[in-house]
């Protein structure tokens, strides 16, 4: 899940869930598996402790800023509405 594209590094946001209490954690990375993987492991600071995750959602972006804007959005009222029924509507249809 890192493609380059013209010469440039992809960035990802994301959405883990934790498997421990059900709770979100979104960020961005130009490496989501190593990400994933750092966060499984404990060694992202926030997420340490309420592991394990699984990603439910992510975003490639072409550049870090779009990435960086796009976490700040989903981190919002409103972004936090748009993903929960974007969730919805897949989790409905994958059951």
């Amino acid at each position: 899940m890192n493609p380059v594209r013209n010469d440039k590094v992809m960035f990802y946001t994301y959405v883990l869930q934790s498997q421990k209490d059900g709770r979100l954690y979104t960020g961005y990375s130009n490496n989501l598996r190593k990400r994933v993987k750092e966060h499984n492991e404990g060694s992202a600071g926030y997420t340490k402790g309420r592991g394990p995750y699984i990603l439910i959602y992510y975003e490639a972006c072409i550049d870090e800023q779009d990435s960086r804007s796009r976490e700040k959005y989903l981190k919002s009222g409103k972004g936090k509405r748009y993903l929960k029924s974007r969730l919805k509507r897949f989790l409905f249809r994958t059951v």
